[in-house]
């Protein structure tokens, strides 16, 4: 592996930090340095290899920023242990490619980036959904083809929201903002499932539906559904919002698209094997009517054999949290998860991260996932 791939920042540091891929804004190498970190980061167009990291490790390594596209396995947290690292950060929220019981036995501790995508993610969802409702997708490829000659009664119709059914499977963060953006924009009922309740935004619901009627118009329905099955009989638009873990590996199979309307709207901004690609695409082409909206891919890159042929389908490259805001948000938390374990100051762990992303940050790590196992310290409720 060449090393003029790599761009070199603050090569006096004490501590070597390496990032697997160079990241949006300044500000998170700024943080970096600030704790005495030497900061080598690829800049190379392709994604690194396992053989590629473990270079990149060398024999001497205190931390590594690295990719959702990487699998962190046993053997690369090894070689980070055995080079005397003492963390890893994922530059996402998700951690799938990540085994943590692999990491926490090597004494490694693990970050991720929760919070400042939340935002950005559920409005790609709500846009996704909307381009597939109306066909936005078939009709620009129509224009761009030179095949519009004049405008007609029945030329792309599609699906209007207002009023309809929007079901969400997954209502943690992503799920409940994309809710709130349907109903208060869209007017649509919500139809959720979650293990559990979700009372605050049952609660939002409510004070929305005050506001309706104090301005004489319909209020909107927000209940939770019992099943997933239930959610995908009723919903006139499903939208996916659940992580990816065993039990909601093809979650949504054959048998589930049987179930669901037959011009209904399905949307994946979540993870790409919590659809099967295979039985979506023998969906979509049994039913015309029915759309899809994919951010997120089985085995992305690649997509499953005739997907990108359905017209009826809208595809775009994993961008759920692609905003200036939302990727540089996400560096920063990185950073500031490797900085504040080297320096040794304690964990926030807290739903709110939006203290990291002012000036006077909190000197602590933001969000380690394997904080208790390996007993670090929690930043006090006082603090």
């Amino acid at each position: 592996m060449s090393r003029d791939r790599w761009r070199i920042v603050n090569p006096r540091g004490e501590k070597r930090v390496i990032v697997t891929r160079d990241l949006p804004g300044d500000r998170w190498v700024e943080i970096l340095s600030a704790a005495g970190c030497r900061v080598e980061i690829f800049t190379g167009p392709a994604a690194l290899s396992p053989d590629e990291i473990r270079q990149g490790i060398g024999s001497r390594c205190d931390g590594v920023i690295g990719q959702l596209v990487e699998a962190w396995n046993e053997s690369l947290f090894q070689a980070l242990q055995g080079a005397g690292g003492k963390v890893y950060s994922n530059y996402a929220v998700g951690f799938n490619n990540i085994d943590l019981a692999a990491a926490t036995r090597c004494g490694i501790a693990v970050g991720n980036t929760p919070g400042v995508l939340t935002e950005a993610t559920a409005e790609l969802a709500v846009a996704l959904t909307l381009a597939a409702a109306r066909r936005l997708g078939e009709a620009e490829r129509h224009l761009r083809a030179g095949k519009w000659k004049r405008w007609l009664p029945q030329l792309f119709l599609g699906t209007q929201l207002r009023g309809k059914t929007v079901g969400v499977i997954g209502a943690g963060r992503i799920g409940a903002a994309y809710a709130r953006m349907m109903m208060e924009g869209h007017k649509t009922d919500i139809l959720y499932f979650s293990l559990r309740p979700k009372p605050d935004l049952e609660a939002f619901a409510d004070a929305y539906n005050r506001f309706l009627t104090a301005r004489q118009e319909l209020p909107v329905v927000c209940r939770r559904a019992e099943a997933v099955e239930d959610l995908l009989r009723e919903a006139d638009c499903v939208s996916i919002h659940t992580p990816l873990d065993e039990g909601t590996r093809h979650l949504i199979d054959a048998e589930c698209l049987a179930l669901m309307k037959p011009d209904a709207v399905l949307v994946n901004t979540s993870r790409g094997p919590v659809v099967d690609e295979a039985a979506l695409v023998a969906h979509c082409r049994r039913h015309p009517r029915f759309r899809a909206a994919l951010d997120v891919y089985e085995e992305e890159p690649a997509l499953a054999p005739g997907l990108a042929d359905l017209e009826n389908v809208v595809l775009v490259p994993h961008i759920g949290s692609a905003t200036h805001w939302a990727r540089e948000g996400m560096a920063i938390l990185a950073a500031c998860n490797v900085a504040a374990v080297l320096v040794g100051n304690p964990v926030w762990n807290r739903a709110a991260v939006d203290a990291f992303l002012r000036a006077d940050q909190p000197p602590a790590a933001p969000s380690i996932l394997n904080a208790e196992a390996l007993n670090l310290p929690l930043v006090k409720a006082a603090d």
